[in-house]
């Protein structure tokens, strides 16, 4: 049987890409979508789309479509920003949307299917963070001169604290990764972003591939590992 990946956020830019790089690899791929749009994935019969947001306490339908098959990989893609703002105009809403979306929305997917990842042989989270999560780098000034919203950075940093406390949680049972793609040249991408969101998918399918233990692990693909 094929192994079997899971990809959130995947009508668009590197969720497409990895859709594809993974389906053309010889997996099975369910792709997690948001909304429905006719095009939005290429789908060759191994793909499968499920309408899904991941604000939902609700996964009965992306259940169902598994009908208890084991997961191999989890790839926790869908992002939500926000634009930046000087601080007496930041929104809390927008901070805690994108919390919701990028910290509790991979941790809502690794408990819907936790089962499936356990029943695997040798099951693996990635979450797709940023560097710009890094609590070191920030602290350094690395990003100091980037005009990232609060929001953005606040929650991929808690997204890589969780990537941790999974990784602490099921360790010797499950791998968990915070990969950094680069900067794709996507919607939410940085200005002078120039990645083809394409040469990324490749590079986290080589990574998946390499068989390496480590966990967990903050990695920037192409690159040398990050600093949490």
């Amino acid at each position: 049987m094929k192994k079997l990946a899971v990809v959130t956020g995947a009508n668009r830019g590197l969720g497409l890409s990895l859709v594809n790089e993974f389906s053309e690899g010889g997996w099975s791929v369910i792709a997690l979508t948001r909304s429905r749009e006719p095009d939005a994935v290429a789908a060759p019969s191994d793909v499968v789309t499920v309408r899904h947001d991941v604000r939902s306490n609700d996964a009965s339908e992306l259940l169902d479509v598994l009908d208890g098959r084991p997961v191999d990989l989890l790839i926790n893609n869908a992002a939500q920003g926000a634009p930046h703002g000087e601080l007496g105009s930041i929104p809390a809403e927008g901070v805690l949307n994108a919390v919701d979306v990028n910290a509790a929305g991979p941790l809502r997917l690794v408990q819907f299917l936790l089962p499936n990842l356990l029943a695997a042989p040798d099951p693996i989270v990635v979450n797709v963070t940023s560097r710009l999560g890094s609590l070191s780098a920030q602290a350094s000034g690395t990003f100091a001169d980037l005009s990232t919203s609060y929001a953005y950075k606040m929650s991929k940093a808690a997204q890589n604290m969780l990537t941790i406390a999974l990784a602490q949680d099921l360790q010797g049972r499950v791998r968990c990764w915070a990969v950094h793609p680069g900067k794709l040249a996507t919607d939410m991408g940085q200005a002078d972003a120039s990645k083809d969101p394409r040469t990324a998918a490749a590079q986290l399918r080589e990574l998946v591939d390499s068989g390496d233990r480590t966990s967990p692990r903050f990695c920037s693909l192409g690159e040398r590992d990050l600093p949490w």
